[in-house]
């Protein structure tokens, strides 16, 4: 599906047009081979570039293709088909036009379509600085979510269990993605920032200067949470280790212990003549020597630190 949104600095909202013109945004969700090739004739688009978009798991990078840019991204979305929590996006940045492509829906883009945010379509530039930092702020949120989520589970180490450590394990997934969406994205930025694939003003220049420091620091911040998922999950299996060594332990020292009157009770249950076999208080006598031995194992287990 493409829609064609127009605004100028004149008009009070977004308005959905039905073709281009100049300062159009052209938003292009899930199109089919028609629409594509619709704006491959109306664009003259670098088509190799536009189906490299179609790719769900294409890296960010910037390109420059017949006097357009080519950025691409990613941004993060609840993947439920592919093994991944960021989906692609493409935005084109053209003569008079902004085009931005894209696999799945954008949540990240409601807020300029409904009007909540402010934007000009006719300001390329400042569109785009928009659009990018839209996607930054909803790394942001994800990340303070799977802070909180860790430091909760954080909070009850020894009482963490599978579910617990699955849950750790599709944390780390999340985390990793946001880092490999995060740090090719603003390698692109930094080259844009040079002002040579597109025209920055001056009020452009300090956004996308906000716009890398914020980048670098969610990258620093995804790092920081990977680190203590790792740090928990290996005090987890520290403390599982050590449970299951006492565990054994305390098994093998019953063991032990049980051995001692199995072993006497063996012997005098042969068929063979034994010592005080014919005395009346053998019973007694065998009970005895049994709870002295054992009460033996037991001092000698203590004083080696074994029970």
């Amino acid at each position: 599906m493409i829609t064609y949104y127009f605004r100028t600095i004149k008009d009070d909202s977004v308005k959905v047009i039905d073709d281009i013109r100049s300062g159009v945004w052209i938003h292009a969700q899930s199109p089919s081979e028609a629409e594509l090739t619709e704006l491959f004739e109306k664009l003259a688009l670098d088509k190799d570039l536009i189906e490299d978009a179609q790719d769900f798991f294409e890296v960010p990078r910037l390109e420059w293709s017949e006097g357009a840019t080519y950025f691409f991204t990613r941004y993060p979305f609840n993947e439920q088909k592919e093994d991944t929590d960021t989906a692609p996006l493409l935005i084109v940045m053209g003569e008079t036009f902004v085009l931005t492509v894209a696999q799945r829906p954008v949540p990240q883009f409601e807020r300029f379509i409904k009007g909540q945010e402010v934007i000009h379509t006719t300001q390329k530039t400042n569109l785009f600085l928009l659009l990018m930092q839209a996607i930054t702020e909803s790394f942001d949120k994800q990340l303070v979510k799977l802070r909180r989520s860790v430091q909760k589970d954080r909070a009850q180490i020894r009482k963490i269990g599978n579910r617990e450590i699955e849950r750790f394990v599709n944390y780390e997934h999340k985390l990793n993605d946001t880092i490999a969406a995060l740090m090719p994205t603003n390698s692109a930025l930094r080259l844009v920032s040079k002002g040579n694939y597109i025209q920055l003003f001056s009020d452009d220049k300090d956004l996308m200067e906000d716009l890398m420091i914020d980048n670098d620091q969610l990258v620093d911040s995804a790092r920081s949470v990977l680190k203590t998922i790792q740090n928990v999950r290996s005090a987890t299996e520290a403390i599982l280790a050590n449970n299951l060594n006492a565990t054994i332990r305390t098994l093998t020292l019953v063991t032990v212990l049980l051995t001692i009157p199995m072993v006497i009770a063996s012997l005098y249950g042969m068929n063979v003549a034994l010592p005080l076999g014919d005395a009346a208080w053998a019973f007694w006598a065998i009970l005895g020597l049994v709870l002295v031995l054992v009460g033996v194992a037991i001092v000698f287990f203590k004083r080696n630190g074994w029970l």
